[in-house]
């Protein structure tokens, strides 16, 4: 049987120095040499859009909408790139699926589980992501209740402020996904530019290693924690830039939205903070490397009991001979 060959992950560029997302709806997706391009749905009498040809290795995230057709070869190109894959709805706004990202290493989403788990960990973490927010030095006596209601403050005195500065009418955070042509462009505007913070967010939380349902501040959902990092970059993104789409005319907010805010997420290198901010959260060490990113195929450890392990694939009801798999080959004839 053929082996499978998996992309040796130290090849890709870093999740700080990619392309952020591309949103796609309504064509096809097919492989194009290491690659993708993308394939719009034909026009009256069958003539099909113009193919773009699309830097996998350099694209964090996929958005797939509605009406979108995709090869396997297609998605293991993707897959080999480290970039996810979002299915999605229209203009983003609701989340179905995802692939996966760029690290083999579980050693963050440990960390990760061990800070939710402990009730002192996870306090002080939600302590910290709530510090975060702010760009001044907060006392350090305040408590959960204390930073909770600065934040409330805070994104209050923001919507008015942009409301001002671009004379868009702020009436409240007013709408219902069941209804969501009848929220004023505005409202409308700022939730498809949170679907696409999201997916930004999801895709570089997969990637860098951490799960996107151990939250902190919030909790329960299985994208909990992108809910927590993402509310970290959402005042100084989302909401200027839905502000001044919308004072550029009501027409398709949504999908102008996501176009401005793909640029502006590029020009506040948003993933190149995103991955700073979720190793400082976590005090980790950037520096610190992924034992498996040149091959997925190499056993993982055994837990040996107060958080040591072992080293895994071999037998260890004899004793071991390292020169039968020096570097813990699948091929070491002891399986």
């Amino acid at each position: 049987m053929a082996r499978f060959e998996t992309r040796n992950l130290r090849e890709l560029p870093k999740l700080r120095d990619g392309l952020s997302y591309l949103y796609f709806d309504h064509g096809r997706i097919e492989q194009q040499d290491s690659s993708i391009a993308l394939i719009g749905a034909p026009k009256e009498g069958g003539v099909p859009l113009e193919v773009i040809a699309v830097p996998a290795a350099a694209l964090a995230v996929l958005m797939l909408g509605p009406g979108t057709t995709v090869t396997h070869a297609a998605i293991k190109a993707l897959a080999e790139n480290g970039c996810s894959v979002l299915w999605t709805g229209e203009e983003g706004q609701r989340f179905y699926a995802q692939g996966t990202g760029e690290t083999r290493s579980a050693a963050r989403v440990l960390k990760q589980a061990q800070a939710a788990a402990s009730p002192e960990q996870h306090l002080r973490t939600v302590l910290r992501l709530y510090r975060m927010r702010f760009s001044e030095s907060l006392p350090a006596n305040l408590t959960l209740q204390q930073l909770r209601g600065r934040e409330g403050v805070r994104v209050r005195d923001a919507y008015a402020r942009l409301g001002r500065e671009t004379g868009v009418s702020w009436k409240g955070r007013l709408y219902r996904r069941d209804q969501w042509q009848q929220a004023d462009p505005i409202n409308r505007a700022i939730s498809a530019g949170n679907a696409s913070l999201y997916g930004v967010v999801h895709a570089g939380v997969v990637s860098m290693g951490f799960s996107p349902a151990l939250g902190f501040i919030h909790t329960g959902k299985q994208l909990s924690f992108v809910y927590d990092i993402a509310d970290l970059y959402k005042l100084d993104t989302v909401l200027p830039v839905a502000f001044a789409c919308v004072a550029e005319g009501a027409e398709q907010v949504e999908s102008r939205v996501r176009k401005m805010l793909r640029e502006h997420f590029q020009q506040v290198r948003l993933l190149e903070r995103l991955s700073t901010d979720l190793l400082r959260l976590f005090d980790l060490d950037p520096s610190e490397a992924d034992p498996w990113a040149g091959d997925a195929a190499a056993p993982g450890d055994l837990w040996d009991g107060d958080g040591h392990s072992v080293g895994g694939g071999r037998a260890w009801d004899e004793p071991r001979d390292d020169s039968l798999a020096s570097d813990h080959s699948p091929d070491d004839p002891r399986f």
